[in-house]
């Protein structure tokens, strides 16, 4: 920007501003701080809570999905009886969706913002549950958050968004998240991540200057748009701060080997298995207390279902089976076996020690969908499902199924979960009915 100013006529494109704001906004890699031991263990009198969030874009089969009868004595569905030995252990929710998000697959990155109208012209993503929890939480761990996906188009395709509407780009390599997590640089690499980040700090000063400058020469609505940004910098500028400190700290222990890479889409079940065990050891190491997970099964071309035996056609066309009895049968097979992942991450929670409980009952687990039927497009009805967290779970809550209450609902339950003192988010209502605290 030049520092030759006309006093009558501005001197900035205001399209390319706002552009700026967004990337300038945009820095998913930022991390928090907290008092941490070096052995990644925050000093608390209470095990911390924590919260998995997961996300299939393509979803599951609605019939074998959700039970035919509800409240406590529902009768277990198909799929259920997967998780049958963990059924006091998680809630399934039927009659939920996002109003006025609607239009297939454009709202698969709405599952945690609830921004509505995402196939109108213009239209900008809102913040996502995660960041929002995060920005509530404060710096508290060395990641505000992770953001991971399996198979996932990371230029296009996200869970985690920033209050500017902007995409976090998910990690989907389980090697590179391990080293983040656990790998201490050398003193030189460390030294040249401390300059970077001194330098961003820099530029960031640069922008500040150049707004306050151009504060006085904008209209009212320009000037509210220059408030959320100024506000969006010194946000980041404090991350900033925090990713330095965090630099100068020791990484947390673990006895874990290093993960081998799993590149071939062709293997979802394994890439979505390692990331789910990636997922439970940043949050048992206090890594983070909050991880989202897109499944991207849009983008999962033609898949092993098992050894020797494939799929007859990528997810995506699979979804739209028409009732066809040979696609209809691979994609029960795929959610099947989904609902085992889900088991699989059951047990392990429930094994690990958490303070005097278990890790399960310290971490909120939602596994869920944008799409109530990816047959037929539909965005209402969304198969939810909520383990864990101290919940008073093992019951089946059902509502409208033509009159949906919000799934932002949920989310509210959820971030108070967590300790956030939040009456509302998105496009909520208030807090879940039926949904209540164990003993």
């Amino acid at each position: 920007m030049s520092s030759k100013r006309n006093t009558t006529t501005p001197a900035f494109s205001r399209r390319g501003f706002l552009r700026g704001v967004g990337v300038t906004v945009a820095l998913p890699w930022l991390e928090s701080i907290a008092t941490v031991s070096a052995s990644g263990q925050s000093d608390l009198a209470e095990p911390p809570r924590r919260m998995l969030l997961i996300s299939n874009n393509l979803g599951v089969l609605p019939g074998p999905f959700f039970p035919k009868t509800s409240g406590r004595d529902y009768e277990s569905s198909p799929y259920l009886s997967e998780l049958s030995d963990f059924r006091n252990d998680f809630t399934i929710i039927s009659g939920l969706s996002h109003p006025d998000v609607a239009g297939g697959h454009s709202t698969e990155n709405c599952f945690l913002t609830a921004a509505r109208g995402p196939t109108r012209s213009g239209f900008r993503n809102s913040i996502s549950l995660d960041q929002f929890a995060a920005e509530a939480l404060g710096p508290v761990t060395r990641f505000s958050t992770l953001n991971l996906g399996v198979n996932i188009d990371k230029a296009n395709r996200s869970l985690s968004w920033t209050r500017d509407g902007a995409l976090l780009p998910a990690e989907d390599s389980a090697p590179a998240l391990f080293r983040r997590m656990f790998v201490q640089g050398e003193p030189a690499n460390v030294d040249r991540q401390l300059r970077r980040l001194e330098e961003r700090a820099s530029i960031l000063d640069t922008l500040l200057d150049d707004a306050r400058q151009l504060e006085q020469r904008l209209g009212r609505d320009d000037r509210a748009r220059l408030d959320q940004y100024l506000t969006s910098v010194r946000e980041v500028e404090h991350r900033l701060h925090s990713a330095r400190e965090w630099e100068l700290r020791p990484k947390p222990l673990t006895d874990q080997a290093p993960p081998a890479d799993i590149q071939d889409q062709k293997l979802f079940f394994e890439k979505f298995e390692l990331l789910l065990s990636m997922a439970q050891l940043a949050l048992e190491s206090d890594s983070t207390r909050i991880v989202t997970l897109m499944v991207d099964a849009f983008a999962t071309p033609v898949f092993q279902l098992h050894e020797g035996q494939q799929t007859t056609d990528g997810y995506h066309n699979l979804s739209h089976h028409g009732q066809a009895e040979e696609k209809v049968a691979q994609l029960e097979d795929a959610d099947r076996q989904q609902m085992t992942l889900l088991k699989k991450l059951f047990q392990s929670l429930a094994a690990k020690q958490d303070g005097d409980r278990r890790l399960l009952d310290n971490t909120m687990v939602l596994f869920g969908s944008n799409m109530g039927d990816a047959n037929t497009h539909n965005n209402t009805n969304l198969p939810i499902l909520l383990a864990g967290g101290g919940f008073r779970h093992g019951q089946h809550l059902v509502f409208h199924r033509d009159h949906n209450p919000p799934l932002c609902n949920l989310f509210v339950s959820l971030l108070q979960r967590l300790g956030i003192e939040a009456d509302g988010f998105g496009s909520s209502s208030g807090t879940l009915t039926g949904l209540e605290i164990r003993p």
